[in-house]
């Protein structure tokens, strides 16, 4: 009994310990902390009610769903599954980019290139904290009116 014990632990401690089981540090549901944030030049129209994101694994590939409530109460969703390949994947919902290249720094950051029609318009690092609590996003790039800009986005995991 003791030695199927034993074989099951070593099998499950292996199977835990493969890529398909390991947790990507981003994954979860995190809401924008806006006094925290910060894009330069500011935005011109006035800061949404909420913003969300979530992402989850799909085997070695990371999932994610973004949903932002503007002020006048308007829902957006952006999405994209893609994998740290450095291969474009679609990214929908996002009116400057219509696909993303991920690619992974270590095991709580990631970088991601946001193109539209091929061009890219923004690249930027996403970082989750030491403590699993926050992440933070930088970006650089140009928006849709040729505006080169520098964001920060901060959220806290719910």
């Amino acid at each position: 009994m003791r030695f199927h014990l034993a074989v099951a632990a070593a099998a499950l401690t292996v199977a835990m310990a493969s890529p398909a089981f390991a947790q990507d540090a981003h994954v979860g549901t995190w809401k924008q902390n806006f006094a925290m944030s910060k894009s330069t030049p500011a935005p011109t129209a006035p800061q949404p009610r909420s913003a969300t994101r979530t992402y989850a694994m799909f085997g070695d590939g990371l999932k994610f769903t973004a949903v932002t409530v503007s002020a006048d109460g308007k829902k957006t969703t952006s999405t994209y599954s893609a994998h740290y390949d450095g291969k474009e994947s679609p990214l929908d919902g996002n009116a400057n980019a219509d696909t993303i290249i991920l690619k992974k720094i270590d095991a709580r950051t990631f970088e991601s290139t946001l193109k539209k029609g091929g061009k890219v318009t923004s690249v930027g690092t996403n970082t989750v904290s030491a403590d699993g609590k926050t992440m933070t996003y930088t970006a650089k790039g140009t928006n849709a009116a040729g505006q080169a800009f520098n964001n920060v986005q901060v959220f806290d995991k719910q």
